[in-house]
């Protein structure tokens, strides 16, 4: 290795490690604070406490947000799979014009700010005669989910060999079986990296959840906001790990199902 090679391997470290720093600090941040005894957001803590996770069980209105963006996520994860592998199978298997240009729609959503895309669809609602809080709140939250799935389950397909499900029919197999034994346990990992990622986006939404919420009917972030604004303490702080935690215990049991090393493929 040439001394012109090495110095650029030293510096791709370098800009690797700046950049984890740069990202993990805020995590670590508010970890920490979440222990503390203070009241306020002070860093170090004067003391460790478990204060405001105890407060938890206490707070107004956490447990049926909690509850509203958890069954929202699981909706909007369930029914972008479903759509998005169909999508997908449709966008590599059919030979129709304007396939590129679809695929680039599914994916809208991800490339324009999220303000917009909750004004848009809030206007289209309206003009839909949608007005139910719930019922916009979930299809929005398929709308913002399904690329992630269509993208993932795309590249998957891309690398399938079709001819395995011909193979498996003149076995004996019928065309739907053939797709269940063949198809869904290859496209398990990208079924899984997708399913996690548009979860965990559904379940930390914020931008486009403000326009479908109303009094009775609040997402985790919406609630938080609330909180900041009404009485802000480190009981923010405690929620966030919390979520925070929610996202390692994703990446923990995607690495025992499939292994991390695999999803990274997709």
């Amino acid at each position: 290795m040439t001394p012109l090679e090495t110095a650029a391997r030293a510096l791709m470290w370098v800009a690797a490690l700046v950049t984890v720093v740069f990202l993990m600090t805020p995590l670590v941040v508010t970890v920490a604070v979440s222990f503390g005894s203070s009241s306020v957001f002070t860093l170090p803590p004067p003391d460790w406490s478990l204060r405001w996770y105890q407060r938890l069980a206490n707070t107004r209105g956490l447990l049926p947000s909690l509850v509203t963006s958890l069954e929202v996520a699981a909706f909007s994860t369930a029914v972008a799979l479903a759509l998005g592998t169909l999508c997908a199978i449709a966008l590599v298997r059919g030979r129709f014009p304007g396939r590129d240009s679809i695929s680039t729609f599914l994916v809208s959503p991800l490339m324009l700010p999220g303000l917009v895309v909750g004004i848009a669809m809030l206007q289209g609602f309206k003009a839909a005669g949608l007005r139910d809080a719930y019922a916009s709140l979930l299809v929005a939250h398929v709308v913002i989910t399904l690329p992630y799935v269509v993208r993932t389950v795309l590249g998957a397909l891309s690398l399938f060999d079709f001819s395995l499900i011909d193979a498996a029919r003149t076995l004996g197999c019928s065309y739907p079986m053939a797709l269940l034994r063949v198809l869904v346990p290859a496209l398990a990992p990208a079924f899984i990296t997708s399913g996690m990622f548009a979860f965990l986006a559904s379940m930390d939404n914020y931008p486009i959840s403000i326009f479908f919420t109303d009094a009775w009917t609040k997402t985790l972030p919406i609630q938080m906001l609330q909180y900041v604004e009404e009485n802000p303490d480190p009981t923010i702080a405690a929620i966030s790990t919390g979520l925070v935690l929610l996202a390692i215990l994703a990446l923990i049991v995607s690495d025992r199902l499939v292994g991390l090393r695999k999803l990274a493929e997709f």
